[in-house]
């Protein structure tokens, strides 16, 4: 189930975006606080404790590492990461930055799933609305069909296939807390930017304090 949560996740959500086609944004903006919240939770009352676990004097650097790296990211993906999605009205190709980037980003939040079967849960549910708000936004852009189902179904990948690298390469084994402190750094990112943006003008309103709580609540008991 590690490896499947996180890669139905993005096929449920491309397939909802193509059946569906949403146009409120709202609903999304809500399930995006409530990922945020979750997997911010998460990070906090699951991963942080088991690397400070470890003893070593360093995991503060790779958390920030894992910040820099992300914001770094952001540089190219234009922050897809957290449901914002720019690009030309009318695509031909695929945007390759955005690609890279987000494959990159999505193979990292692979590395500890093998060890935290509770974060499958919490990437599953982040994966699930990007998924649907990048199906939407390509198929917008009138990009060709074939290559939004490979941007898709490669990014759906990539997760697994960092949790599947974890688990089998001794080289990455031997970093685990390394790797989990700059992963961390990451998450944390990507989560606190997803809770201050998912509403129009960074105002907070009893929806979405209702369903950040939820996300707080439902991460303590997993």
């Amino acid at each position: 189930m590690n490896y499947l949560l996180p890669l139905l996740s993005v096929l449920l959500g491309y397939i909802l975006a193509l059946i569906i086609k949403p146009k409120n944004k709202t609903n999304l903006k809500l399930l995006l606080a409530f990922s945020g919240s979750f997997l911010l939770s998460l990070t906090v009352m699951h991963l942080l404790p088991e690397v400070y676990e470890s003893h070593s004097h360093d995991i503060g650097i790779f958390i920030m590492l894992g910040i820099l790296f992300q914001i770094i990211l952001e540089f190219f993906s234009k922050g897809a990461e957290h449901g914002h999605v720019h690009g030309q009205p009318n695509m031909t190709h695929i945007p390759w930055l955005l690609f890279i980037s987000l494959c990159i980003h999505a193979f990292l939040e692979g590395f500890p799933v093998g060890h935290h079967h509770d974060l499958a849960v919490g990437i599953a549910i982040h994966h699930l609305p990007i998924a649907i708000i990048l199906t939407t936004f390509f198929i917008n852009a009138h990009l060709n069909k074939k290559a939004i189902f490979a941007f898709m179904i490669t990014f759906a990948l990539m997760t697994p296939l960092g949790t599947l690298a974890s688990d089998y390469l001794p080289v990455l084994n031997a970093y685990h807390t390394q790797i989990t402190a700059v992963v961390i750094g990451i998450l944390f990112h990507i989560s606190s930017t997803i809770i201050f943006e998912s509403s129009e003008g960074h105002k907070f309103n009893v929806a979405k304090v209702s369903m950040i709580v939820l996300g707080i609540i439902l991460a303590y008991f997993v």
